[in-house]
């Protein structure tokens, strides 16, 4: 009996299999829970109520949400403006590829000119931001004095409620487009080459063979240059803060930066999370429109 019983395996390798999975996983649904789903519930229940960080929290209920969408026309403004970025970076993957594209291919110095389209991708955004704001600015950024050499009267593009965001959104688009020009860049090279000698060899050039050949391989990197550019857009702040603060007149922020003004600045701590948790409602209808839309299509394929 004795030996029997030492012979025995012992717990865990009767049940390897089934706690080895869980074992490298929990880590990572730890982290998870702790720095993505906890902070996300906090900021919904803190959205409920009227809290100046100090004081005690007196709840409201709604009250936030409709402060939000009755009373506070800036907050419209950020909303369109965010739809504004949003628009605008969707074509950011399609710019991408053009780029890979063209660099997909050897000769001399090429090398080199990859190097400087990967350039916008590596400058921190701050960087982005203060390059563009000094390029752009009305006093003595480069723009004027070439306006000026050309015999063309200044501009003040950054102090114009018309036209600030769409400099911002010029800012934010160079970096990222280097960002998906690197995603494709990647896709190229795992294309199978023996799918394009056989459409060539049937005749297949051109548009078509991007279309039919090319374009089909290349769907897994434009899927998440796709949902990177929409959590992108969405979540755009540095950009903002470094060029205009929000301004003029805070007809260039957007919900991120509007949520730190109304917590940060006012105090007003729950606004701030209301302002939060319709960010974070519009980005996952977005992204979760995007899967509904894709994800039927790859289970037919």
């Amino acid at each position: 009996m004795t030996g029997q019983g030492a012979g025995e395996p012992g717990l865990w390798r009767r049940n390897q299999r089934r706690l080895a999975p869980i074992l490298f996983l929990a880590p990572a649904v730890i982290m998870f829970l702790v720095f993505v789903i906890i902070p996300v519930v906090e900021s919904l229940r803190l959205s409920l109520y009227d809290w100046d960080g100090l004081s005690t929290p007196r709840f409201v209920g709604l009250g936030n949400y409709v402060e939000l969408v009755r009373d506070d026309p800036v907050f419209w403004t950020a909303l369109r403006n965010n739809i504004y970025w949003l628009v605008a970076f969707l074509v950011s993957p399609a710019l991408g590829l053009l780029l890979a594209l063209f660099l997909n291919q050897s000769g001399f110095g090429m090398r080199f000119v990859k190097s400087l389209y990967f350039m916008p991708f590596v400058i921190s955004q701050v960087v982005v931001g203060l390059m563009f704001s000094w390029f752009f600015n009305a006093d003595f950024g480069l723009l004027n004095h070439i306006l000026e050499g050309l015999g063309l009267p200044p501009v003040a593009l950054l102090e114009s409620e018309n036209s600030a965001t769409f400099v911002i959104i010029a800012a934010g688009l160079w970096p990222q487009v280097a960002y998906c020009m690197i995603l494709y860049l990647t896709g190229l090279t795992a294309i199978n080459p023996e799918l394009l000698e056989a459409a060539r060899m049937e005749g297949v050039k051109g548009f078509k063979l991007l279309w039919h050949i090319v374009l089909p391989q290349l769907k897994p990197a434009t899927s998440i240059a796709l949902i990177v550019s929409v959590v992108g857009a969405l979540r755009s702040f540095d950009l903002v803060a470094v060029m205009t603060d929000g301004g003029p007149y805070q007809s260039s922020t957007v919900l991120a930066y509007y949520m730190y003004e109304q917590t940060f600045g006012a105090f007003r701590i729950g606004y701030g999370a209301a302002i939060a948790s319709c960010l974070f409602f519009l980005m996952d209808f977005c992204i979760v429109f995007y899967l509904l839309r894709s994800l039927p299509r790859a289970r037919a394929r």
